[in-house]
């Protein structure tokens, strides 16, 4: 049997008092390490990192806090091989795939050391401009934003151990709220590694870091009216954190980022062999085949000109076909494999689902898989669907196949595209392809209201643009409807869900203390 992770809770490590769930290589098949936190004392640490973690860092200023980030960031970077080796072997993703994650955690979590340095020894924050609650202004209301007194906890999502952690924490910590860390089961051991590599540098005041590794039984049960809760996986999911007391009956704030079937919008001005249409045929297939598809912000659905879908089918379809997919530790693959065989099993009855609606474009399976035994690795082929009837499809527009699938649809005018894109109910984000900047910017406007971000290409920025489905921690990253309604990152925006929104009501000379 493999070595049994710790978890970090209460300030000391433990382990759990059952056999564990093992971690497995998706390609090879065999067993990494196992996971379990039965027996622990929740409750008692919630309670310390409440009480210990959040008074030390409330006791601490912005910018003192952004110092720990800085110093986590190198102590992050220092043992940045060894992750990509856990990354290899947990998640089968290949070294560019890696990337995405580890770097794109790092990076993050420097982008908020900066900012936090920025905002000085200041324990809160300002909230606008001091407002006359009558005629004589000696009078006044100001509103200012300080730390909830409670704790952060992260229910996270199998597919970005490493980014899912830092993209959260660090705003928590930031604003001075502790951090309890529950990752995705399957690939919790490098969560579990980052964590322990930063705790036991100790950079952060005791409780305020702190893993669970295992079953999340018990987590909400934990939580009380001044702790918030942030979740990144399915639906079904959300919907039963969204019902627990803890949030029904004791308020806890939470945060949902949950499905999403994200689109990819060509304008009528980008015709076959255009710079336009060349980018968007790049960037469907590139989002395609990153983390073997299994991004909460994958192209899922492209909408084309119905004169273009012959074209962009056969475009697309040659660009997938020259991906090597299977084994990532060698060096001609491009595309690795899905997380487990669960994964596996799932993206193939999605696709079956979908096919029910809609005809192959280009067939994942005629992808033979390098260095990697079909019976046991995890891998599928990248496989482009298409519908040319898109107002009859319901499947395709209700339904997200978290691999490396996406759907092609044609449509007849501006509005029929937008309309069509709208059937997504909501959305993480949406890119949009052209080379006129004012039908751009329309269509961008248009697209706001149902989606967290609105990704506009155009050939001045094609070597640019930071690409449809990476999540920049200076742009929000959420969308409301079907995506969960949530928001996270936007720069100093991701603070404003750990802090409590007060107006403090008083004399000019006495707001005047406020900003002394």
């Amino acid at each position: 049997m493999s070595e049994l992770i710790s978890n970090f809770l209460a300030g000391q490590w433990q382990t759990g008092n059952g056999a564990g769930t093992a971690l497995i290589d998706p390609v090879l098949g065999t067993e990494l390490v196992r996971v379990d936190a039965t027996g622990l004392d929740l409750a008692a640490g919630f309670a310390f990192a409440r009480n210990q973690g959040g008074a030390a860092l409330r006791a601490l200023s912005y910018r003192e806090r952004a110092a720990m980030l800085g110093a986590a960031v190198k102590v992050l970077q220092a043992n940045r091989d060894a992750y990509y080796e856990m990354a290899t072997a947990n998640s089968g993703t290949v070294k560019n795939d890696s990337a995405v994650d580890i770097d794109g955690a790092v990076f993050t979590l420097g982008h908020y050391a900066k900012l936090g340095d920025s905002l000085g020894d200041r324990h809160f924050m300002l909230d606008g401009e001091a407002a006359r609650l009558g005629k004589d202004p000696l009078f006044q209301s100001q509103h200012v934003m300080v730390p909830t007194r409670g704790v952060a906890l992260f229910i996270n999502a199998f597919n970005f151990p490493a980014w899912g952690l830092w993209e959260k924490a660090a705003p928590a910590l930031l604003s001075g709220v502790p951090v309890i860390v529950k990752p995705a089961t399957a690939t919790a051991w490098l969560t579990q590694r980052m964590v322990k590599d930063v705790v036991d540098a100790g950079i952060f005041p005791s409780g305020a870091l702190s893993v669970i590794c295992g079953s999340s039984a018990g987590l909400m049960d934990a939580l009380q009216p001044f702790d918030v809760v942030s979740f990144t996986g399915s639906a079904e999911t959300a919907g039963v954190i969204r019902s627990h007391p803890a949030v029904a009956q004791r308020f806890v704030r939470v945060n949902i980022e949950a499905d999403s079937v994200n689109s990819a919008l060509l304008l009528p001005d980008a015709v076959p062999g255009s710079d336009a249409f060349d980018l968007l045929v790049k960037e469907v297939a590139r989002e395609m085949t990153v983390k073997s598809g299994q991004k909460c912000t994958a192209i899922r659905r492209v909408f084309v000109p119905e004169a273009c879908y012959d074209a962009a089918a056969q475009a697309i379809a040659a660009r997938l076909s020259k991906t090597t997919v299977g084994n990532p530790r060698n060096e001609s693959v491009r595309m690795g494999a899905l997380v487990n065989r669960a994964q596996l099993d799932s993206v193939r009855a999605g696709l079956d689902y979908l096919k029910q609606q809609a005809q192959t474009l280009h067939d994942g399976a005629t992808h033979a898989l390098v260095d990697a035994d079909p019976a046991i690795a995890c891998c599928i082929g990248p496989t482009l669907l298409g519908v040319r009837h898109a107002d009859g499809a319901d499947r395709v527009h209700n339904t997200e196949v978290f691999g490396p699938v996406a759907t092609l649809l044609p449509y007849r005018d501006a509005a029929h595209a937008l309309a069509l894109v709208r059937r997504g109910q909501g959305s993480l984000v949406a890119s949009v392809y052209g080379a006129d900047p004012a039908s751009l910017g329309a269509t961008a406007l248009e697209l706001a209201d149902s989606h967290g971000r609105v990704h506009v290409i155009s050939p001045d920025v094609g070597q640019l643009h930071t690409g449809h489905g990476n999540v920049m921690p200076q742009s929000l990253h959420g969308g409301p409807g079907r995506a969960g309604g949530g928001e996270e990152l936007g720069g100093l925006r991701a603070l404003g869900f750990y802090h409590r929104r007060s107006a403090v009501q008083a004399s000019t000379t006495v707001l005047a203390s406020l900003s002394a």
